[in-house]
């Protein structure tokens, strides 16, 4: 698939996205939970729209980012924030 096929595809799979400085960009996908909270899924590509990175960030209620979970390029589990021992 060429870089406009690649472009087009995450445009559709995610809601929103943002240009980065060095030309690639940071894609999102947010996903509303049953309790109040909220997951965002993010992926990050190069100019090339190959991925370099992708995570899930776990808000809760009041909008506070509480946990992430870095899956790609290394599954690295869930990090709560403020959790100094991950």
């Amino acid at each position: 698939m060429d870089i406009k096929g690649k472009r087009r595809l995450n445009e559709r799979k995610f809601a929103n996205w943002e240009k980065l400085s060095d030309g690639g960009r940071k894609y999102w996908l947010e996903i509303n939970g049953r309790h109040g909270w909220k997951a965002r899924y993010v992926k990050e590509v190069d100019a090339m729209e190959e991925t370099i990175k992708f995570y899930q960030e776990i808000y809760d209620n009041d909008g506070n980012l509480i946990e992430t979970h870095e899956k790609y390029p290394v599954d690295k589990g869930h990090k709560k924030m403020g959790d100094e021992k991950q």
